[in-house]
């Protein structure tokens, strides 16, 4: 079904799309695909950094190797991530299993068990959701209202 604004979800995805289109980058779907597999990485980051004493040896060159993975997250890698998620029935294991296979093509297969070690899908959505709000808002929000306020201050000037 083709997006209508009399089949959308709400006014926001209906009739406001193009007011609020670059809103999608932080609240859509693949929005928070990406955002979970930002968090999923930077978790493993922070694992290396401790380090956990199985990850040690880890070759922290490779760090930017991994914050690629969501630096060039693509529409193609959520649509990927919705097609493991037939499988495993489980957004944010899909995610997982996503980064496993990113991991596979680096030549890291021997560190890919401590993706999510440790974690649960609350820990990584109770990060990721809030993250989308907090670049949002400071992405889009508050030019806005300062563009709006600046507006004002004219007015009231004139």
């Amino acid at each position: 079904m083709n997006l209508h604004p009399l089949n959308a979800i709400s006014p926001i995805d209906g009739r406001y799309r193009n007011s609020c289109e670059e809103l999608a980058l932080y609240f859509s779907e693949e929005a928070l695909m990406r955002y979970r597999v930002l968090v999923e990485v930077e978790y493993f980051i922070e694992l290396c950094e401790l380090p956990l004493p199985q990850l040690q040896q880890f070759d922290k060159t490779k760090f930017k190797d991994l914050r690629a993975i969501y630096h060039d997250f693509k529409h193609e890698d959520a649509l990927h991530i919705k097609s493991i998620e037939k499988t495993t029935n489980h957004d944010v294991k899909a995610v997982e299993y996503f980064i496993k296979e990113k991991f596979d093509a680096l030549g890291l297969q021997e560190h890919k068990e401590f993706i999510h070690f440790g974690l649960t899908s609350q820990d990584i959505n109770n990060t990721a959701i809030p993250l989308s709000i907090l670049e949002a808002n400071t992405q889009i929000y508050l030019p806005a209202i300062k563009a709006i306020s600046e507006k004002i201050q004219l007015v009231a000037k004139d």
